[in-house]
C-alpha cells in the first residue's frame, strides 16, 4: 500500500469512527488525574477526559447497562472526591456478582477504564509505584451492586443501578422482534436501532442525576 492508498484508508476510517449517535455529545463527561499518564509524559499534568464514546468504543455497543456503568462510576468519583479530580489508578472497584455472571463483566471494563482499576492481569507498577493490579474484585458480599474505594484515605461508595426508573419504550420489543426477524429489511433495523438508542439517550441525558435510577446505598 502506497502513501496515498494509506492516507485514504485512513481518511474513510476515520469517517466511518465519526458516526456516532449526536446525543453521546451531551452525556456528563468524567474528567480524572493519572499519576502514572503525568509521569510517562502521556497526558500534561495527568489529566484525561472521559466521555461515553470511549465507553462504547470499549464495549462495542451503546445499552442501559452500559450507561448504567458510566452513570454509577460517574457519581461514585463526584462523591469521594468532591471539589478535586478523582485521582485514576488510586481507587478499587469491587462488584456484587461473579465476573462470569450476568452483566458484571461489561460494567466492570467501564469502570476499569476510568478508574484504572484492574484484574490480576493489571498493570503491576513502575518502581513501585502506580500499581493497578489485584484493584478490580469480583463476587464481593454487599448490599449495594459496586463499591469504590480510595486507597489513599479509604473512603468507599456504594452504589446500585436500578434500571427500572427509565423503563424501556412500549415499541421496543415489537421493533427488535421486527429487526431481528428472518428478512427483515433496513428500515426495521433502523427503527429498532433507533428507538433503542433513544432509551439510552433519555437515561444518559434526562436521569444523569436522577437518585432513583442510581442509587447510593452507603460506604
Amino acid at each position: 500500500m502506497n502513501a496515498a492508498q494509506e492516507h485514504g484508508t485512513s481518511a474513510v476510517a476515520a469517517t466511518a469512527a465519526m458516526r456516532l449517535p449526536p446525543f453521546y455529545d451531551a452525556v456528563p463527561t468524567i474528567t480524572v488525574v493519572d499519576p502514572l499518564a503525568e509521569a510517562l509524559g502521556a497526558a500534561d499534568g495527568g489529566v484525561l477526559e472521559y466521555r461515553y464514546a470511549d465507553a462504547v468504543k470499549l464495549a462495542g455497543h451503546s445499552c442501559p447497562t452500559v450507561a448504567g456503568a458510566w452513570l454509577m462510576t460517574r457519581a461514585a468519583l463526584a462523591r469521594l472526591y468532591a471539589g478535586e479530580l478523582p485521582r485514576r489508578g488510586e481507587l478499587q472497584v469491587e462488584l456484587r456478582q461473579r465476573q462470569d455472571e450476568g452483566v458484571a463483566g461489561v460494567i466492570a471494563s467501564i469502570a476499569q477504564l476510568v478508574t484504572g482499576a484492574a484484574g490480576e492481569g493489571g498493570f503491576k507498577g513502575l518502581a513501585g509505584r502506580f500499581g493497578r493490579q489485584g484493584l478490580l474484585r469480583f463476587g464481593v458480599a454487599m448490599a449495594g451492586e459496586m463499591r469504590f474505594t480510595r486507597l489513599d484515605n479509604g473512603a468507599s461508595i456504594m452504589l446500585a443501578h436500578h434500571m427500572q426508573a427509565v423503563p424501556r419504550p412500549p415499541e421496543l420489543m415489537p421493533r427488535m422482534q421486527q429487526a431481528f426477524a428472518s428478512g427483515a429489511d433496513a428500515a426495521a433495523r433502523q427503527a429498532f436501532a433507533q428507538t433503542w438508542q433513544d432509551w439510552v439517550r433519555t437515561i444518559l441525558t434526562e436521569h444523569a442525576d436522577d437518585p432513583a435510577l442510581v442509587v447510593v446505598i452507603g460506604s
